[in-house]
């Protein structure tokens, strides 16, 4: 009697709560997004934020796209993109990035755009908030919408770096992609417009075919604008009805229409194969139509119990892979759009070699495991638990919400009608909604989202496999679908703790120093460690920890090498302490918290990071990481099963050959200290072995340092530490590591290696190394001498000569274990070219190295250093950065001695100096990847 007095309660307190919520009711806007539109039709954003203290960014969404394009056009929608950086009414040539370059923004990292099929969004990120630059910025911002240039001379450029741009991405799996598209889209107008078109279109359309797609689409009716960071909003407001207001709207404007993916009754099936691409997959999904309309309560229980149930259903495909029988390699679930007006609930599945048929089989009777039987309410409480703290995390993020994140909101509104959620008054709508959730509610979700129409699976087959055939597929389906063998799935998870029964012997904090330079606190534990803690609360409910010991794998034997590299994805795999990997995810349903551990050449070290009111589960994971790691042997059998599925993929792909190849260049085919990923190697890998290294090198807490940083209290910290930190092991004893630098087989190195390709590029790489005494401003110096090599080579290489799509040039200057500078050039481009392209680097390398230094690229570089620190400055990885480089390197990133001034102090005659020291009498290496003919 007094349990069904209970459960009555229970459900009247439903019912109530179900009374509170009009389901009808509009879900809550973000009103803090100031929206407006003008007369024009135009549409802008704006938005204050100080999460990037005195910058702004700066965004205009076209809602252009390839579906747009005529026959003539393809692939100018994304033409249109590299034009708008080449020439405006008030920026002409290259005025857009030379202006921002000037104020330390970098083109590719601050400076962008990109176009897919449906939008072009353009970028300025994280610009200094003066007075001049938002002028400027919101300026380019008009000539974007309006005003590109489009000069004749400048199209041709451009041809050529559009035509690299496809070379560097025509790959095996891009190919691959454009087989599935007739499948996927259903041979509607996606299949036939990839946004970097064809390359016959690119190399011969006439410059009026690129005017009529501007003069067609560029228009007011189809452009927002986004102002989001540290501005006044009326202020910006007033210059954007000023500024924008003079464009005139187009009279009789071209329809933008919505492409829909046809329905299809019956399954849709492809199977595709490039001689490149060596590992199978399965790709089944189901398409269904999106909501584009306004949303209500009604919808967000809607998108909730998708939600949910789509977690718990992917949780299961997560468990299947876990045993050396299984012919998986993975298997996960989602529900996303593949379309402005369609999402996709899609199965992806990559079997093991020879094992497409069974892979799939096994994936589909637990799909429909759950689509008969329905979940668990472990499974429903701790996904809803998940969500719970999901949102609660957010909401106390709210002021560290970044640029990015606010403008996709703003995109997904302007595009998609999508709301701009206040996601603390969602929550509250949210929490109620689920209280109101019933297992009977997501079963039969799932079964709206498991349709039997618009279905269709694309595969990648291999050449020489057992691949799944269309039949095969549909018997596999029928037979889940009708299989009366299937039974209930089982989930005896409760109530269980991360530590269990384990009984911890606290130590205690013996010493407590501060650190008034930096702001920063010691505690002395009983045990002997250290642990260095800092307040940092950007972002807030966050926290960060590193335990960092010197070692690493240069203290291991080279034949324990292979099992050293692979201990941290066996330990990873075991799950920890009493529980295995999936039974780990349980006991942390509903916490903000991680912790790994890695072994690096110098190091090994556990990292682990956590909400405010995780910190004592992160303390508990690092505890157990060192006390009681789990080796599970079924999981070893796992790891080694999928090396040897990896072996037989990587055997015949052009990209591990390239790989391969190239480290055999440069340390020979048996260095054992760089061994070439083959059966010896896989052989070598030893269960036993891993758990000797991983005792040998985190026996001993007390070699290790610990740096704490983030939204924690020293008062909350305390005596945490004391109970878990204070409590572990230790002998203390220091190790340090050793030399095991590996040399090149030559001081001088210069090989041509050839491959068959599909499509034949060319690919350049090109690395300098000598000894160069490390300090602070050598580091500086190497670093900015890359970076102005990066900006010659975008004028030279890409711009004048349009010979690729762009250079990866980067210049560094290790300290440890041996004091090196380096340089590395890579680049794609046309076969045709190549010879040419690297003439002009070494050409390039040479003027620097003579002192004909662009006074212009100094500055840029010089001042991008200056603000890329000052936007740095205040946030919680650059307080860790500053603890560990204090206490680990023993100077202060804060005093601008060691930075600001070093920056400021560098000349054109310290990187000339620099250039010298590293060409002069060092080792270079120039290998050319080639296609055979």
């Amino acid at each position: 009697m007094k349990k069904i007095t209970i459960l009555f309660a229970f459900l009247f307190s439903i019912s109530l709560l179900a009374q509170n919520i009009n389901f009808n009711d509009p879900l809550p806007e973000n009103i803090r997004i100031k929206k407006g539109v003008l007369p024009n039709g135009l549409t802008y954003y704006i938005y204050n934020t100080d999460v990037v203290k005195d910058a702004a960014s700066y965004y205009i969404i076209q809602n252009v796209g390839s579906v747009l394009e005529n026959e003539d056009q393809q692939g100018l929608a994304h033409f249109l993109e590299h034009m708008a950086f080449n020439g405006t009414k008030n920026f002409p040539d290259k005025g857009i990035t030379d202006k921002l370059e000037k104020h330390g923004a970098s083109f590719g990292r601050d400076i962008n755009a990109y176009t897919n099929f449906e939008e072009t969004v353009y970028n300025m990120n994280n610009i200094p908030a003066t007075p001049d630059l938002i002028d400027n910025c919101l300026l380019v911002l008009h000539d974007w919408a309006n005003f590109l240039s489009l000069k004749e001379e400048e199209i041709d450029l451009e041809r050529g770096v559009i035509k690299e741009e496809w070379r560097t991405r025509q790959n095996g799996y891009m190919r691959i992609y454009e087989q599935k598209m007739p499948v996927l889209f259903n041979n509607s107008i996606y299949t036939k417009r990839m946004p970097i078109g064809k390359m016959d279109v690119v190399d011969n359309f006439k410059y009026k075919a690129l005017r009529d797609f501007y003069h067609d689409w560029y228009r007011t009716d189809l452009q927002a604008i986004a102002i989001i960071g540290d501005v006044n909003v009326e202020d910006i407001e007033a210059k954007v009805k000023t500024l924008f207001s003079t464009i005139t709207a187009v009279e009789n404007p071209r329809e933008r229409f919505v492409i829909t993916i046809p329905e299809n009754d019956e399954l849709m099936f492809s199977s595709a194969m490039d001689v490149e691409v060596k590992s199978t997959s399965i790709d089944f999904g189901i398409r269904h139509p999106k909501n584009l309309k306004k949303k209500t309560v009604t919808d967000l229980k809607s998108d909730l119990l998708r939600s949910i149930t789509v977690t718990m259903l992917a949780i299961r495909l997560g468990e299947l892979n876990d045993h050396q029988d299984s012919p998986l390699l993975r298997a996960s679930l989602s529900f996303s759009d593949i379309s402005r007006s369609t999402n996709t609930f899609r199965l992806s599945i990559s079997p093991k070699v020879n094992q497409q048929q069974a892979a799939f089989e096994m994936v589909l009777k637990e799909v429909n495991r759950a689509v008969k039987f329905g979940f668990t309410q472990g499974e429903m409480d701790r996904a809803i638990t998940r969500y719970i703290n999901s949102y609660e995390n957010q909401i106390v993020k709210i002021e560290n919400t970044s640029h990015r994140t606010i403008e996709g909101m703003i995109q997904k509104n302007y595009l998609e009608n999508a709301r701009m959620r206040d996601i603390e008054k969602e929550y509250n709508i949210a929490k109620q909604i689920f209280n109101t959730l019933t297992l009977e509610e997501a079963h039969l979700k799932l079964k709206s989202l498991y349709t039997t129409k618009n279905r269709y699976i694309t595969a990648t087959a291999v050449d020489g496999e057992a691949n799944i055939t269309e039949e095969e597929a549909l018997q596999i389906i029928s037979a889940a679908e009708n299989d009366k063998t299937l039974t209930a799935y089982e989930d005896e998870f409760s109530g269980k703790t991360l530590l269990g029964d384990m009984k911890i012997k606290k130590g205690k904090i013996v010493s407590e120093e501060e650190n008034k330079a930096i702001g920063s606190t010691t505690f002395v534990l009983s045990n002997g460690i250290k642990v260095h803690y800092k307040f940092a609360n950007n972002p807030k409910n966050d926290v960060t920890l590193n335990a960092i010991s010197y070692g690493g794998l240069s203290l291991i034997d080279d034949a324990d090498l292979a099992s050293a590299s692979h201990m941290n994805s066996l330990v990873t795999g075991s799950g920890l302490g009493d529980y295995s990997r999936n039974d780990l995810s349980k006991v942390l349903a509903g916490k903000t918290v991680r912790a790994n551990l890695s072994i690096s050449n110098l190091t090994e070290s556990v990292s682990g990071a956590s909400s405010t009111k995780d910190v004592a589960i992160m303390l508990q994971m690092v505890h157990l990481k060192f006390v009681k790691p789990r080796f599970d042997k079924d999981v070893f059998d796992v790891l080694i099963a999928n090396s040897n599925n990896q072996l037989v993929r990587r055997s015949n792909s052009l990209s591990q050959k390239i790989k391969d190849s190239m480290l055999v260049t440069f340390y020979g085919s048996n260095n054992p200290k760089k061994p070439l990923f083959n059966k010896e190697y896989i052989e070598s890998i030893s269960f036993e072995t891993i758990q000797e290294v991983y005792k040998e090198r985190f026996k001993d807490a007390s070699d290790f340092e610990f740096f704490i940083v983030g939204d924690v209290s020293k008062e909350q910290l305390k005596p945490l530490l004391e109970s878990y930190i204070a409590s572990l092991p230790t002998k203390k004893q220091t190790e340090m590591y050793k030399d095991n630098s590996t040399e090149w087989l030559s001081k001088t190195i210069k090989k041509d290696l050839f491959f068959k390709m599909e499509n034949p590029k060319t690919t350049v790489s090109i690395i300098y190394k000598n000894d160069v005494e490390y300090t602070l401003k050598n580091a500086l110096v190497m670093r900015a001498f890359g970076d102005i090599l990066q900006l010659r080579y975008m004028e030279t290489l890409r711009e004048q000569e349009g010979g690729t799509y762009g250079t990866s040039t980067s210049a560094g200057l290790s300290k440890r274990p041996q004091e090196k500078g380096s340089l590395e050039v890579r680049f794609d481009c046309n076969p045709e070219k190549a010879d040419k392209l690297i003439g002009m680097v070494y050409d390039e390398l040479s003027k620097v190295a003579a002192g004909e230094i662009n006074t212009t690229d100094f500055d840029k570089t010089i001042t991008n250093f200056l603000k890329e620190r000052e936007q740095a400055k205040g946030y919680n990885q650059y307080d860790m950065n500053v603890l560990t480089n204090f206490y680990r390197e023993g100077y202060n990133m804060n005093d601008p001695a060691n930075f600001e001034d070093i920056v400021k102090s560098i000349s054109v005659k310290d990187i000339v100096e620099m250039a010298n020291k590293l060409i002069d009498g060092g080792d270079k290496a120039e290998v050319i990847i080639k296609a055979l003919d």
